[in-house]
């Protein structure tokens, strides 16, 4: 080999993942989850709106009106179905999947670190390959 080649080479390191900060974990995940959440409760509005804009809702409790009859049952699914009551579930769904979300990331960062003994933890191949 020459020395043209001996500098091109790629440089490896091997490194070994033996602790993950419990911390870290929780406040990399409640940001993620809280994006997610933010997505959730904007998609559930906007899937309002289109449905609510084409006369889903209408047409949906109208046909729900006839197959059961209006007379029979004090039932109104658009009573259900009104955007404060959607968007208010979407922001409690939303609350909880950021909470959990929060809570299994650091439960799993203390179970890796409490299991890298005995597994030797992740490795990672650093290289400069481009």
């Amino acid at each position: 080999m020459t020395n043209a080649e001996v500098a091109r080479s790629p440089k490896r390191a091997r490194l070994y993942v033996t602790r993950i900060d419990p911390w870290s974990v929780t406040k990399a995940a409640f940001m993620l989850a809280l994006a997610v959440g933010i997505v959730l409760v904007v998609a559930v509005g906007l899937l309002w709106w289109v449905l609510d804009t084409t006369g889903v809702f209408i047409t949906l409790s109208r046909t729900i009106d006839e197959v059961v009859g209006s007379a029979t049952t004090g039932f109104d699914l658009l009573s259900y179905l009104e955007f404060s009551r959607v968007i208010g579930v979407a922001i409690i769904i939303a609350s909880v999947e950021i909470v959990l979300v929060s809570i299994l990331a650091t439960l799993f960062a203390v179970m890796y670190n409490l299991s890298v003994g005995l597994t030797g933890g992740v490795e990672v191949v650093l290289s400069d390959e481009v």
